[in-house]
C-alpha cells in the first residue's frame, strides 16, 4: 500500500530535525521528515503557519543533497508566515526584555495572533483572486505598521513577490482534509508526526514559554481534519534524558559538568536556532503529565546510549513545593521554577550500548534503568520501542510500524 506520511499539524519553520537516512543527513524545518520515503506521500496540513521562502530555501538544499523523488502536498487552508511576522516576532522579544520568550524569531508566534484575530491569510487567498489577496495584504501589513510605526515593509515589493510565489506553490496546495479523508477511507496508512515537545503546547505547557499552537494529540484533529475515531496508535518520542531549547522554568536542569556532557554526547544543538540546548536528567513527573494528556500506546525512547558513560543516573520522580508532594507539575511557570525535585538515583552501566539492536542484549543496569521507566510510567513494556542512535536507516527498518519511514 501507498504510505501517506503527515507532518507539522501544527507549529511551523520554528522546530528543527536532524534525519539520517539512506546515506545523507537532511535538516527540516517546514518538511515533512517522512518526505525521505519516496513510497510516502508528505503532506503539511491546515493547522501549519507557511513561511514560503523558508519552504523553498529549504526545498532547494535537500534538492541538491539528492532529494528529489518525492510527492508533497500543502493544505489551502494554511496560513502565511509573511517577513513583517518575523521582524514583530524580534520587535515582542526587544520589549519583553529579561522576561523574553526565547523564540526562535521566525514569526510563529505573531502569524498564530492574526490567525486566532481574523486577520491572517492563507494559501487559498494566494492562490485566489491575487486583488483581493493585495487587499487582504495591505490591510494586514496597516494593521502591524500601527501597531510598531517603526516596522519598514516595501508593499510593492512584497506583492510582486507573493505573485511570483503563488504560481510557484500551486502545484503543491489542494485540500489536504479531503486527500487524507479519502486516504482513510481506503484504509492507507496514515502517520502522524508532531513539530514540538508537548510541554510547548499552548494550552498544557510551561506557559508563556511554549509555542503558538496544540502540539499534543488533539491537534492532529483540529490541523489535519482527522476525526478522533480515526487515531490509533499514540507514541511518545522520548529521550532518555530532557532537553530544552530557550527560555523557561526547567526543573531537572543540570548547570554543571554533567550538564555539559549530554549536550557534548548528545550533539545538542537547535537545528533552527543554533543554539546549545539545555540539559537535565529525565522528568518522569513531567513524562506523566504529557502521558495522561496524550495517552501513549507506546513510548520511543531515544539516545539511550547517550547515557553510557555515567556512574550514576537520576530520574525526577516528584516534585516538592511549600511542604506539599507533587506527582504532577504545577500550572504556573514560576511556581515550575520553585520546586525541589524528588530523585531515584540508579547505577550506570558505564558500557559501550551504540551497536545493540536487542534489549536483552542491553547491559543489565541499561535495562533497569528502561524497566524502571516503565514502571513509574504505567506504559505497557511490550508497546517500548528503543533507538540508541539516530540514524534512522539501522535502527528501525525491521519494525512494521515505523519502518513507514524508511525505504
Amino acid at each position: 500500500d501507498q504510505l501517506i506520511f503527515k507532518n507539522l499539524f501544527q507549529g511551523g519553520n520554528n522546530a528543527g530535525h536532524t534525519v539520517v537516512a539512506n546515506g545523507a543527513e537532511y535538516d527540516f524545518h517546514i518538511l515533512p521528515s517522512g518526505i525521505v520515503n519516496k513510497h510516502c506521500t508528505s503532506v503539511i496540513g491546515n493547522g501549519v503557519v507557511i513561511h514560503l521562502p523558508q519552504f523553498f530555501e529549504e526545498l532547494a538544499k535537500n534538492e541538491a543533497k539528492g532529494l528529489n523523488d518525492y510527492r508533497l502536498f500543502i493544505s489551502n487552508r494554511a496560513h502565511i508566515v509573511f517577513d513583517f511576522h518575523q521582524a514583530v516576532d524580534g520587535l515582542q522579544e526587544q520589549e519583553k526584555g529579561k522576561n523574553s520568550i526565547g523564540t526562535t524569531k521566525k514569526g510563529i508566534g505573531p502569524a498564530y495572533s492574526t490567525k486566532a484575530s481574523r486577520s491572517g491569510i492563507r494559501l487559498a487567498d494566494l492562490l485566489g483572486d491575487f486583488s483581493l489577496f493585495e487587499e487582504k495584504l495591505k490591510g494586514l501589513i496597516s494593521l502591524h505598521k500601527r501597531q510598531f510605526p517603526n516596522l519598514e515593509i516595501d508593499i510593492t515589493a512584497e506583492i510582486k513577490k507573493y505573485k511570483e510565489y503563488a504560481e510557484k506553490i500551486r502545484p503543491f496546495v489542494t485540500d489536504t482534509v479531503v486527500y487524507l479523508s479519502q486516504a482513510l477511507n481506503e484504509r492507507k496508512n496514515v502517520l502522524v508526526e508532531g513539530a514540538n515537545a508537548a510541554l510547548l503546547d499552548i494550552d498544557f505547557g510551561t506557559y508563556p514559554y511554549v509555542t503558538s499552537s496544540n502540539c499534543t494529540v488533539g491537534g492532529v484533529c483540529t490541523g489535519l481534519g482527522i476525526p478522533v475515531r480515526s487515531i490509533g496508535e499514540v507514541y511518545g518520542v522520548v529521550k532518555a534524558y530532557c532537553t530544552r531549547v530557550g527560555d523557561g522554568p526547567f526543573p531537572t536542569e543540570l548547570k554543571n559538568n554533567l550538564g555539559e556532557i549530554l549536550q557534548t554526547r548528545g550533539h545538542e544543538i537547535g537545528v533552527t536556532t543554533k543554539r546549545k540546548r539545555r540539559c537535565g536528567w529525565l522528568d518522569i513527573v513531567l513524562l506523566r503529565y504529557s502521558n495522561m494528556i496524550n495517552g501513549y500506546t507506546g513510548i520511543a525512547l531515544t539516545k539511550l546510549d547517550i547515557l553510557d558513560t555515567f556512574e550514576e543516573i537520576q530520574i525526577s520522580i516528584a516534585y516538592k513545593l511549600n511542604g506539599k508532594r507533587m506527582l504532577f507539575p504545577p500550572a504556573s511557570a514560576e511556581e515550575l521554577g520553585r520546586v525541589d525535585v524528588e530523585y531515584l538515583t540508579l547505577p550506570g552501566w558505564k558500557e559501550c550500548t551504540e551497536n545493540v539492536r536487542k534489549f536483552t542484549d542491553l547491559p543489565e543496569n541499561a535495562q533497569q534503568y528502561v524497566r524502571k521507566i516503565e514502571e513509574l510510567l504505567e506504559v505497557p513494556g511490550k508497546n517500548y520501542y528503543y533507538f540508541f542512535k539516530i540514524n534512522i536507516t539501522e535502527h528501525i527498518k525491521h519494525d512494521p510500524i515505523l519502518n513507514m519511514f524508511i525505504n
